[in-house]
């Protein structure tokens, strides 16, 4: 199995949070922990870059659940970018494309947002 790894960056007033390897039972407690730091904070536009996720399981798309609520009322989001093929393969077949905001790539997820500040 891969190793886990979460970067959080900031990108023009937007939270970036770059996963890396496998998201599963045993490491969504450590993307739980980020969603809980940036609330704590009031740090509520979100990306979740996963260009570097290799995989997902159903514990990790809960945390995504967890979460959304909260961040949106605080008129915040959670939007989700460079997904390969197999990861947005889970998120679609759980219907996520209909509950989240999913861009080919980090620039446009972070163009979303600043749009809908003007």
């Amino acid at each position: 199995m891969s190793n886990f790894k979460i970067d959080i960056r900031e990108k023009e007033n937007i939270n970036v949070i770059d996963l890396k390897g496998y998201l599963d039972a045993h490491t969504a407690p450590e993307l739980e922990k980020i969603f809980q730091n940036l609330i704590e904070v009031q740090k509520f536009n979100i990306v979740v870059n996963c260009e570097e996720l290799n995989y997902i399981s159903s514990a990790g798309l809960g945390v995504f659940m967890a979460y959304i609520e909260d961040v949106r009322k605080h008129n915040g989001d959670i939007k989700l970018s460079n997904m390969s093929a197999k990861v947005y393969n889970v998120f679609d077949l759980l219907g996520f494309p209909l509950l989240y905001d999913i861009a080919k790539d980090e620039a446009e997820a972070i163009k979303k947002f600043i749009s809908v500040k003007k």
